[in-house]
C-alpha cells in the first residue's frame, strides 16, 4: 500500500503552540533577522508573499519538529547511525543527512549557481525544506538513482481542513483521480510539478519521487520571480511561496540556520525521522516485536460502590437537518475563458514584450469569476519565457475575474509561438494567444576607423574592417549581418575578382553570412586578401533592419623599384670591346 508521509515515523505530534514556543527560543541565535515589513505575523496565520501563484505544496501539512538548541558539532569517533543502543549526540544525529539526498541538494545548488546566479540559493535551504516536507525522504529511503522506495504522499486536498485542489494529473503521480495530493521528497502538488518539474539526474524523466529531480525543481521554484535568497526579503518570499504559513517559515528558517552551522553525511536509510505534523496528526509507527508481558499484580479488594445519583431526564434530540447540495467552488462555475483586452504580442529578440496577457474567467451567464487559478503555458518552438525564466505561470483571477500573466521575455529564437491559458482544476477549452519575436535590427552602420584600406596585388590588407551598428542612436547588439564583395555600386552581384576572404580551409570566399554584432554593436570582419587584379573594389555590409555600408578597397600594382636591377654595359663590368682605327 502507498505510504502517507513516512511509514516508520515516531509518534508524538508537536502542536502549533509548542512549535511556536520553540521557534521563539531559537530566534535569538538560530533565525535570520526579519524586520520591518518582512516581520512574520502571529503564529499560525498565513502571510501573503505577494505572489499570485499557489504554493508548491498546496499548503499541505508539514513536519513541525525543530532542531536542537545546540549547534551540530559531530565527532568522527561518534557513530552516526541512529540504531538502538548506539550513543549518538542529539545535535550530531539531527545534523546527519542521508548521502544520496545530500548529494541531490548540492548538485541542485551547483546547477542554480550557473543558470540563476542572482538567486544565491544555498543547498542548506533545500535541506531545510526537505526536512520539513518529508524528513529527508523518510530518512533517506531512496534507491541508488535517488528515487524513493515507496511514494511519499500528503493527504488528499479535498477542502476538509486543507485547500481544495481537484485532480489535475488524472492520478498519474498521486494515484488519486479525484483530488490532488502532494508528492515526493519535496512534496510538490501535481499541478505545480506540471510546470516546475525538472530532470535532475539526467535520465530523461521528470519524476517528483526522485530526490535529484525534486531538489532541482525546488531550487528553480524558489529562484523564480528574480528573488535574491541572500536577502531577508527574498528568502522570506521564496519560503512562503512554498507553503504560505508563518509557522512553516519559522520552522524552515530554524533548520536552515542549524544546517548552516554544520552537517555530515549518513548512510541512506539511517537519517533521523520527524514525529510531529502541522495538522496535529502523528504518522503511524511500524509494528515491532512484542515485549515480554510483566507479571500481573493482584487486584485490590473492591470498595463498596456509592449510591448512584438519579440521572436527569434526557433532552429531546434535535431533528437533523437535511444535507444540502454542496456549494460549488469558484472554479466549478467557470464556463469559458475570454480575453481581457490583450494587445498584440510582439517583441524584438532578447527584449521584454511591452504588453502582458490578460484573461478573464466567465460563467455561462457571462459573469466574471474571482479566485480562479489560470495557468499560462508557452507552447511552440521558442526560447521565450515568463519573467524569472519559467515556461509556465499560474495566476489567480482578481476581484474583477481577470488574471494578468507575468511579462514575457523574448529569447533569441525568432518567429511565432503560442501562450495558452487554461483553468486549473477544470476541463474546459483553453484560450490561445499568438506571440511573435522579430529579429534584432539596426538602422545605421559606420566604420570605426577612417584609415584608407589599401593593398598591393597578391598581398593582404593591413587593417581589418570594423563597423558599429546602432538603432535610433542606441547600440544594436546581436544584429545579423552579411558582407559581400560586389561588382559595382549599382550591381550587388558577388565579384569574381579582386579582394577576397578565406574560409577555414584557406579557400577564396567573397560573401560572408551568419555574422552578428557583439554586445557593443561592433562587427569586425576577417582579414582581406588581394589577387593580381588592381583597381578600386567595393565591400558591402548589410544588417537586418536595412542598415547598409559600402567600403572602398584599393589594390595597387607591385612596386617595380623593389625588383633586382639587371647589370648594364655602362656599369664598367668588363673591358671595352671598341677599337681605335689604325694610323
Amino acid at each position: 500500500m502507498t505510504a502517507h508521509f513516512g511509514r516508520r515515523l515516531r509518534k508524538g505530534a508537536a502542536t502549533t503552540a509548542v512549535a511556536a514556543a520553540a521557534v521563539a527560543a531559537l530566534s535569538a541565535s538560530q533565525a535570520p533577522a526579519v524586520t520591518g515589513s518582512d516581520r512574520p505575523t502571529a503564529a499560525g496565520q498565513a502571510t501573503p508573499d505577494g505572489s499570485t501563484e499557489p504554493s508548491a505544496t498546496g499548503d499541505s501539512p508539514y513536519y513541525t519538529d525543530l532542531p536542537p538548541l545546540s549547534s551540530p558539532n559531530p565527532s568522527p569517533s561518534v557513530s552516526q547511525s541512529p540504531s538502538i543502543g548506539t550513543p549518538v549526540s542529539v545535535g550530531a544525529a539531527e545534523a546527519g543527512i542521508p548521502a544520496t539526498v545530500l548529494d541531490a541538494y548540492k548538485k541542485a545548488e551547483t546547477e542554480l549557481a550557473s543558470s540563476k546566479p542572482g538567486c544565491n540559493l544555498p543547498w542548506q535551504l533545500l535541506a531545510a525544506i526537505g526536512k520539513v516536507e518529508s524528513g529527508q525522504a523518510r530518512g533517506g529511503q531512496v534507491d541508488a538513482n535517488g528515487t524513493t522506495t515507496s511514494k511519499i504522499l500528503g493527504p488528499a486536498l479535498d477542502g476538509n481542513g486543507f485547500a481544495l485542489i481537484k485532480d489535475t494529473d488524472h492520478g498519474l503521480y498521486d494515484g488519486n483521480s479525484t483530488y490532488d495530493q502532494a508528492v515526493g521528497p519535496m512534496q510538490f502538488i501535481p499541478s505545480t510539478w506540471a510546470w516546475a518539474g525538472r530532470d535532475g539526474n539526467g535520465d530523461g524523466v521528470k519524476d517528483p519521487n526522485n530526490v535529484y529531480d525534486a531538489a532541482l525543481a525546488a531550487g528553480h521554484y524558489l529562484c523564480r520571480n528574480d528573488w535574491n535568497l541572500s536577502t531577508d526579503a527574498g528568502l522570506r518570499s521564496a519560503i512562503l511561496s512554498y507553503n504560505n504559513s508563518t509557522d512553516y517559515l519559522n520552522t524552515v528558517l530554524s533548520w536552515l540556520e542549524f544546517y548552516r552551522k554544520g552537517t555530515h553525511s549518513v548512510p541512506d536509510g539511517t537519517g533521523t525521522l520527524p514525529s510531529g505534523r502541522s495538522d496535529g496528526n502523528s504518522p503511524s509507527t511500524p509494528a515491532t516485536s512484542p515485549s515480554t508481558p510483566s507479571t500481573p499484580t493482584t487486584p485490590a479488594k473492591p470498595t463498596k460502590p456509592s449510591t448512584p445519583s438519579t440521572p436527569s431526564a434526557p433532552s429531546t434530540p434535535s431533528t437533523p437537518s437535511t444535507p444540502g447540495t454542496p456549494t460549488p467552488t469558484p472554479t466549478d462555475t467557470v464556463a469559458k475563458l475570454a480575453d481581457a483586452g490583450t494587445a498584440k504580442l510582439t517583441a524584438v529578440a532578447g527584449r521584454e514584450f511591452g504588453k502582458k496577457i490578460s484573461t478573464k474567467a466567465v460563467t455561462s451567464a457571462g459573469e466574471t469569476v474571482a479566485k480562479v487559478r489560470i495557468r499560462f503555458t508557452i507552447v511552440g518552438t521558442t526560447d521565450a519565457t515568463f519573467t524569472g525564466g519559467e515556461k509556465v505561470a499560474t495566476v489567480t483571477t482578481d476581484a474583477s475575474g481577470v488574471a494578468v500573466a507575468p511579462a514575457l521575455q523574448a529569447g533569441e529564437t525568432t518567429g511565432d509561438f503560442t501562450v495558452r491559458a487554461t483553468v486549473v482544476g477544470r476541463t474546459i477549452a483553453g484560450l490561445d494567444y499568438a506571440a511573435s519575436v522579430t529579429p534584432r535590427v539596426a538602422d545605421t552602420l559606420v566604420r570605426t576607423s577612417t584609415t584608407a584600406l589599401t593593398c598591393t596585388a597578391g598581398g593582404e590588407f593591413a587593417d581589418q574592417v570594423e563597423v558599429k551598428a546602432t538603432e535610433n542612436g542606441a547600440v544594436a547588439d546581436k544584429v545579423a549581418a552579411t558582407a559581400t564583395l560586389v561588382k559595382a555600386a549599382d550591381d550587388a552581384t558577388e565579384n569574381d575578382k579582386g579582394p577576397y576572404f578565406k574560409d577555414a580551409d584557406g579557400k577564396t570566399v567573397r560573401t560572408l553570412t551568419g555574422l552578428a554584432t557583439d554586445a557593443d554593436g561592433l562587427l569586425k570582419l576577417p582579414k582581406l586578401y588581394a589577387d593580381d587584379t588592381t583597381g578600386t573594389f567595393l565591400l558591402r555590409i548589410t544588417t537586418t533592419g536595412g542598415a547598409t555600408l559600402t567600403v572602398e578597397l584599393t589594390v595597387t600594382a607591385a612596386d617595380s623599384s623593389s625588383a633586382d636591377p639587371s647589370p648594364s654595359p655602362s656599369d664598367g663590368a668588363g673591358p671595352s670591346t671598341s677599337a681605335s682605327p689604325s694610323a
